[in-house]
Formats: C-alpha cells, sequence, structure tokens
C-alpha cells in the first residue's frame, strides 16, 4: 500500500512497511537525545544496521539536541546512511510543533549537504514519545513537502509507517495537504 504526491520533480510517498528494509539511500531515524538507542523504531534500526551503529554515534557525538539530527553510516542496512533524528517528547506546549518540524527539516538538510536523493522517516515522538499521530503528521508532511519546494536535490521522501492506524493517519494527512479544505 502506498499514496504519493509529486512536489515538483520530487515525489513525497507514504507506505505501510518496515523501515529496516527500505531500499533508500537513508532512513530516519527517531532517537534519542543522548544517541544511546532505544526501543521502537531505534531499537529495530540499531538491531537491524548491527553495532558499528552505535559505535560510530560514540565515537562522533556526545548527544544530540532535540530537534536536530546527526548522521551514521547504515551499517548492516540496506541504506548506506542513517540520520538520527531527536523529536520531542510530547508535552502540549507550541515549541513541540516547531521543534518536531526542526528534526524532520534538520534531517533534510542533512540529506542536501551529502547529496542523498531518497530517504525514508518514520513517524517521529508518536511512540513512546506520545506525540498525536494527527498532528505529528500534519507537520511532518508539511515540512517535508516545504522543503521540497525549495530543494529538489531529494528525489524521494519515503515516511514508512508500521502499524495500519499510523499508515492510514499519514494517508488522510497527506490528502488534506493535497486538498486542503
Amino acid at each position: 500500500m502506498a499514496a504519493k504526491i509529486n512536489i515538483g520533480k520530487s515525489t513525497l510517498e507514504v507506505v505501510q512497511s518496515d523501515i529496516t528494509l527500505q531500499d533508500t539511500e537513508a532512513v530516519g531515524n527517531a532517537a534519542n537525545s543522548a544517541l544511546a538507542g532505544g526501543g521502537g523504531v531505534d531499537g529495530a534500526i540499531h538491531r537491524a544496521g548491527g553495532p558499528s551503529l552505535m559505535a560510530e554515534l560514540k565515537a562522533r557525538y556526545k548527544g544530540c539536541p532535540t530537534g536536530s539530527a546527526v548522521m551514521t553510516g547504515g551499517g548492516n542496512l540496506k541504506a548506506k546512511y542513517v540520520i538520527h533524528a531527536v523529536g520531542p517528547r510530547y508535552s502540549g506546549s507550541p515549541k513541540d510543533a516547531a521543534l518536531l518540524g526542526a528534526a524532520y527539516r534538520e534531517s533534510l538538510e542533512l540529506c542536501s549537504q551529502q547529496n542523498i536523493s531518497s530517504i525514508a522517516f518514520p513517524s517521529i515522538s508518536t511512540g513512546v514519545y506520545g506525540y498525536p499521530v494527527e498532528e505529528a503528521s500534519r507537520i511532518a508532511l508539511n515540512t517535508v513537502a516545504n522543503y521540497l519546494e525549495r530543494h529538489q536535490d531529494i528525489k524521494l521522501i519515503r515516511f514508512v509507517l508500521f502499524d495500519s492506524r499510523t499508515y492510514q493517519t499519514y494517508v488522510a494527512a497527506l490528502k488534506e495537504l493535497v486538498l486542503p479544505e
């Protein structure tokens, strides 16, 4: 299952799948600020990518502030790179949206700087960080769409959602993006 739109020469796509199996040049990881590995998407990416991901994080970084992102190699993943983005823990504060948008934007800026033309993102902050999926999906898709309008170097941005509820929520938000009410 997939839903997609074109923005200029780029494609924004939403699929229900396993992010660790994606063949994009990069995969986004929903990391914590300590870059210490964790559960959910972070744990799945570290398990599939192997110990080189954690070794590179420890060697190169002393953490990553919320709303920021850092990059490592992809280890055993099909993707050549992993972009570890730190989204906010949901508090209901207006700054939550700004920090979530910044995590995606900084990830895309790393892609542009490294000439990465395709990336698969999870739904950052909507697991244990508690961000409501409906709101997070709009922020994520709008941030990415706005970035693509100004940067045609990234050809494919794919949101990879593991469960059907999150997938359906992102599909609805994508339709809202194309046909705003």
